[in-house]
C-alpha cells in the first residue's frame, strides 16, 4: 500500500513510503523473482563490471538484476541492509549496516566478494550501528560517513568511528563530496544542508524549510537532490548553483539515486514505491527499468 505524499510532508517517515510487500522466503542466495517483486529497497549501485546490471540492497538481502527483467539474491543471508555504498574505486567492495534477520544491529558491515558474504568490520561509535545513511568520499576513500543518532566519521576505511557531530534535523541521506573529503552533504526534512568541517557544523545549502529526500555525488562531483515540490535537482561540484533537471515525477519520490561510472549521463533511482527508473540523458527524461 502507498503512502501518500501529504501524509509524508506531514510528518511519515521516508522508510514508511517503502512498499509493504515480502519477496521469496528462501533463505539460500540463488533465489529469483521478477524485478517487480522486489520491494523495500535502501539502496543501488552499478555493477562496474557489468554497467547494464544493478546492485540492490533491500530488507530482504542484497540482490543483482539481470537483463531478462529478473533480479537474484546473491547475499548469502536475508538481512535487512538499512546503509549500502559501493567503494568507490574497488570493483565489487561494498559497505553496509543495519539488522540481522534475527534482530539487533549489524554494525559496519562489509562485502569484498560483489555482495556475496559480509562481515563485520566494526561496531561504530556507540554502537553497534544501524546507519541508514553513509556514503564515502571519492575525494578520500579512507574517509566514510554514517548517520546514526549522530553524524560519525571513520578516516580509516571504516575500522574506527568517532561522533562528528549533532545531525542537521531529520537526515533522509548523506553523500560525501568528490572534491573535499572534510565536506559532506545531507538531504534533510527542512532541505539540504551542507557540512564543510566533516560533519561537526551544518549549514543551509539550498531549499530551507522544503524537504529534501535524497542527495548523491555523481564521479564527475556533480551533486545531485530530489526536493519535494521541485524534482530532481543538480549543481557542479564548486558551486552549490542549483539547476532543476526534471519536475515531471508526479507524485512519485525518488529517495536513492545511483550514477554510471563509466557514463554519467545514465542515471537509475529508485522511487517511493521500490520501482527503479533510469535515465540515459542525465536526468532530464526518465522511464521504468524493464521488469
Amino acid at each position: 500500500m502507498r503512502i501518500q505524499l501529504k501524509s509524508w510532508i506531514a510528518g511519515a517517515a521516508v522508510a514508511s513510503l517503502l512498499v509493504a510487500g515480502v519477496v521469496g522466503l528462501g533463505s539460500q542466495a540463488g533465489e529469483r523473482v521478477q524485478l517487480s517483486e522486489v520491494s523495500h529497497i535502501h539502496g543501488i549501485a552499478v555493477d562496474r563490471e557489468d554497467p547494464s546490471r544493478l546492485y540492490l540492497a533491500t530488507h530482504h538481502g542484497v540482490w543483482h538484476t539481470a537483463a531478462d527483467g529478473t533480479a537474484e539474491r546473491i547475499s548469502d543471508n536475508r538481512n535487512d541492509y538499512m546503509g549500502f555504498t559501493p567503494h568507490p574505486a574497488e570493483a565489487g567492495v561494498f559497505f553496509g549496516s543495519g539488522h540481522p534477520v534475527d534482530g539487533g544491529n549489524m554494525g559496519v558491515i562489509v562485502s569484498r566478494d560483489g555482495g556475496h558474504t559480509w562481515e563485520m568490520m566494526a561496531s561504530g561509535a556507540n554502537g553497534p550501528v544501524d546507519f541508514h545513511a553513509m556514503d564515502i568520499s571519492q575525494a578520500d576513500p579512507n574517509v566514510m560517513y554514517g548517520s546514526y543518532g549522530s553524524i560519525q566519521v571513520s578516516r580509516d576505511g571504516g575500522k574506527t568511528w568517532e561522533v562528528a557531530g549533532a545531525p542537521p534535523a531529520d537526515v533522509f541521506a548523506i553523500a560525501a563530496s568528490a572534491a573535499n573529503p572534510d565536506i559532506v552533504y545531507a538531504a534533510t526534512r527542512n532541505g539540504l544542508m551542507i557540512s564543510r568541517d566533516g560533519g561537526g557544523t551544518w549549514e543551509g545549502a539550498g531549499f530551507e524549510g522544503r524537504p529534501a529526500t535524497m542527495v548523491k555525488v555523481g564521479p564527475d562531483g556533480s551533486v545531485y537532490a530530489f526536493v519535494l515540490g521541485t524534482g530532481l535537482v543538480t549543481a557542479p561540484a564548486a558551486a552549490l548553483a542549483w539547476q532543476t533537471v526534471a519536475d515531471d515525477f508526479g507524485e512519485r519520490v525518488l529517495l536513492h539515486l545511483a550514477v554510471d561510472p563509466n557514463e554519467p549521463q545514465r542515471l537509475f533511482a529508485v522511487t517511493d514505491e521500490s520501482r527503479i527508473l533510469t535515465s540515459t540523458d542525465g536526468g532530464r527524461s526518465w522511464e521504468a527499468l524493464a521488469s
